[in-house]
C-alpha cells in the first residue's frame, strides 16, 4: 500500500540529467511557453520563459546580447493616406498612417544579429532593420529583419538558439557545428537555414537589402475591428547579395563596409529610400491555409495576400554622434501606438517582453528620457527614480506631491479614448504546446524552387561545407529535411556530402569557424606559414 502511495504522489521524474530553472524546478517542457490553447496569447505566469528569458537578456555587459554591430540613420516616413486604393482608415486608425504626404520623424538602426560590436559586416548572419517612427501618439517602434521569417516560432527556445549562433564557450570560436546541432534538432528552422545559406545571408549593404517586421501584427479601425497584418520594407535602391567568395574579398579590405556605404550615401545626398508594404489578413485562424498565420517560420504567399503600398520611408542624416544615437538606442517590439495591436504570435508575445526587458538593463531604467529613445511629445507619469534619472516628468502636473493615480488632489487623470477598444475572445485552456499546423519544410521548398540558378549553386556549397564537419547523426537530420522540401535540394545536399565525405580524409578539417566558411579551420596554420620572421627589439 505504501508502494502505491508512493507512485501516486511521485513529483517529476528528475536524475543527473534533468535540466531544472534557478529555483531548482525540474522543467518538463523547454519547447514551449504556456498559451491560451496552442495558438495563444501567452500569459505573464510564464515563470520558466521570464526566468530564461529575463537572465539571458543579462547575460552581456554592456553589449547587446544580439544586434550589438550597428549603424543608424535619420529620416523621416511619408504616409500615402491609402493601402493599396483603399482609404488606410478601413483598416487602422494610427494617424502616422492617415492623410497623404504627413511625414513622421524616424530613426533606424540597421544591425547583424549573431555577431560582435565590432565584428566584420561581411558575415553570414541575419540583418536587423529597426525604425522607430516618432509619431504624435508617442513612439512607434517597427523591429525587424532583412528576412521575411524567423528560425523558430516560441519565444520558449531562443535563448538557446542564440547560444548555439553564438561562439563555443570554451573556445570562443563559432562553430558551424553547434549551429547545425540545433537546426537539426529544431525542424522549423529549416526554411530560415535555407534562406541563411544562401546568398541572402550576406546583403551586400544595409541601402539595399529589404526590411520586414517578421511577426505578425493586429491593425484596429475605429470601430474596434482588427485585422492581421504583415509589414515589409522594399528598397528603391534595388537589393544586392553577395556570395562567400565575394564578402571574403571585401572583408579583406574593409570590415566596415555597409556602415561606410550607408555614412557616405547619406553625407552625399543620395538618400536611400525605402516603400513600406503591408499584407492584410482577416483576424481568424485561416483553417483554408495549409499555415498558421501566426507562425513566424512561414511567408505569406503575396497571390493570395497582395502587397499594399502605404509609403516610404527616406533617410537623410547621419548622426552626430554614434554613441549618444546608434548605440544608446533602444528598440521594443511593444511599443505600439493607438491603431495598432498585437497578435497571439508567440515569438512577437516573447519578444515584447523581452526587448523592453533588455534595454532596461542595457541602458538603464530610464532609457526612454534618452533624446534618441525619447518620444517627441509630452510625457506625463508617475514614474519614479532609477539609475542616471534627468528629468523628474511632472512638470505639467497641477499638484507635483502626488505621484499616483487614481487622486482627487490635481494629479494627472486617464485620457479619454476615442477608438473603440478591440477585445478579442479568448478562450481554451492552457498548454504548452505547438501550433497545429507546423509543416517545417513546404515553405523551404518552395525558396529552393524560387531561387536563380546561382543562389542554389552557393547555397549547396554553403551548407555541405558546414554541414559535412558535422556528426553523421546531424548529417542525417539534415538531409532528411532537405529531402523533404524538395527533390533536388535533398538529391543535391546528399551528393555534395558524399563527395566531402571522400576528401575529408586528415586534413584537419574543423567545424569551428564563421557559418559558411568552409576554409577558415586553415587560416591559423597559413598565418603561421606566411608570417615573416622578425627579431625582438
Amino acid at each position: 500500500m505504501a508502494g502505491k502511495q508512493n507512485k501516486n504522489h511521485q513529483t517529476n521524474i528528475e536524475n543527473s540529467d534533468t535540466m531544472t530553472n534557478r529555483q531548482g524546478h525540474p522543467v518538463t517542457n523547454n519547447q514551449n511557453i504556456r498559451t491560451v490553447g496552442n495558438r495563444g496569447p501567452a500569459t505573464l505566469e510564464n515563470y520558466d520563459f521570464i526566468e530564461k528569458i529575463s537572465h539571458f537578456d543579462r547575460e552581456k555587459v554592456p553589449e547587446r546580447i544580439v544586434h550589438a554591430r550597428g549603424a543608424g540613420a535619420h529620416g523621416y516616413f511619408e504616409a500615402y493616406g491609402t493601402a493599396g486604393d483603399e482609404p488606410v482608415s478601413k483598416y487602422t486608425r494610427a494617424k502616422v498612417f492617415q492623410e497623404k504626404g504627413k511625414q513622421t520623424p524616424v530613426f533606424v538602426r540597421f544591425s547583424t544579429v549573431v555577431h560582435g560590436k565590432h565584428s566584420p559586416e561581411t558575415l553570414r548572419d541575419p540583418r536587423g532593420m529597426a525604425v522607430k517612427l516618432y509619431t504624435e501618439d508617442g513612439n512607434w517602434d517597427l523591429v525587424g529583419n532583412n528576412i521575411k521569417i524567423f528560425f523558430i516560432r516560441d519565444a520558449m527556445k531562443f535563448p538557446d538558439m542564440i547560444h548555439a549562433f553564438r561562439p563555443d564557450p570554451i573556445t570562443n570560436i563559432q562553430d558551424s557545428q553547434r549551429f547545425f546541432d540545433f537546426c537539426a534538432n529544431s525542424p522549423e528552422s529549416f526554411h530560415m537555414v535555407t534562406f541563411i545559406y544562401s546568398p541572402w545571408g550576406i546583403p551586400a549593404n544595409y541601402r539595399m537589402m529589404q526590411g520586414s517586421g517578421v511577426n505578425t501584427y493586429k491593425w484596429v479601425n475605429n470601430d474596434g475591428e482588427a485585422v492581421l497584418v504583415k509589414y515589409h520594407w522594399e528598397p528603391k535602391q534595388g537589393i544586392k547579395n553577395l556570395t562567400v567568395k565575394e564578402a571574403n574579398e571585401i572583408q579583406g579590405e574593409n570590415f566596415n563596409h555597409a556602415t561606410q556605404d550607408l555614412y557616405d550615401a547619406i553625407e552625399h545626398g543620395d538618400y536611400p529610400e525605402w516603400e513600406l508594404y503591408v499584407q492584410i489578413m482577416s483576424d481568424d485562424e485561416h483553417p483554408e491555409l495549409d499555415f498558421d498565420p501566426l507562425d513566424d517560420t512561414k511567408i505569406w504567399p503575396e497571390d493570395q495576400f497582395p502587397w499594399l503600398p502605404v509609403g516610404r520611408m527616406v533617410l537623410d542624416k547621419n548622426p552626430e554622434d554614434y554613441f549618444t544615437e546608434v548605440e544608446q538606442s533602444a528598440f521594443g517590439t511593444g511599443v505600439l501606438v493607438d491603431g495598432l495591436d498585437f497578435s497571439d504570435d508567440k515569438m512577437l508575445q516573447g519578444r515584447t517582453f523581452s526587448y523592453s526587458d533588455t534595454q532596461r538593463y542595457r541602458v538603464g531604467a530610464n532609457y526612454l528620457q534618452v533624446p534618441i529613445n525619447a518620444a517627441q511629445k509630452r510625457v506625463a507619469t508617475n514614474q519614479e527614480g532609477g539609475s542616471m534619472r534627468h528629468e523628474p516628468e511632472r512638470s505639467a502636473k497641477k499638484n507635483p506631491h502626488i505621484n499616483y493615480e487614481p487622486s482627487s488632489l490635481g494629479n494627472y487623470t486617464e485620457a479619454e479614448q476615442t477608438g473603440k477598444e478591440h477585445s478579442p475572445k479568448i478562450e481554451g485552456n492552457l498548454v504548452r504546446e505547438s501550433i497545429d499546423r507546423n509543416d517545417n519544410t513546404k515553405q523551404a521548398g518552395e525558396t529552393f524552387r524560387w531561387f536563380d540558378d546561382w543562389e542554389k549553386d552557393e547555397l549547396i556549397s554553403n551548407l555541405v561545407g558546414d554541414i559535412s564537419e558535422c556528426t553523421q547523426v546531424i548529417q542525417d537530420k539534415m538531409m532528411a529535411l532537405a529531402d523533404e522540401a524538395d527533390e533536388e535540394y535533398g538529391r543535391r545536399l546528399r551528393e555534395g556530402l558524399e563527395e566531402a565525405a571522400k576528401m575529408m580524409k586528415d586534413d584537419g578539417s574543423s567545424s569551428r569557424n564563421p557559418l559558411g566558411n568552409k576554409d577558415a579551420e586553415k587560416a591559423p596554420d597559413k598565418a603561421e606559414k606566411k608570417g615573416k620572421d622578425a627579431d625582438p627589439y
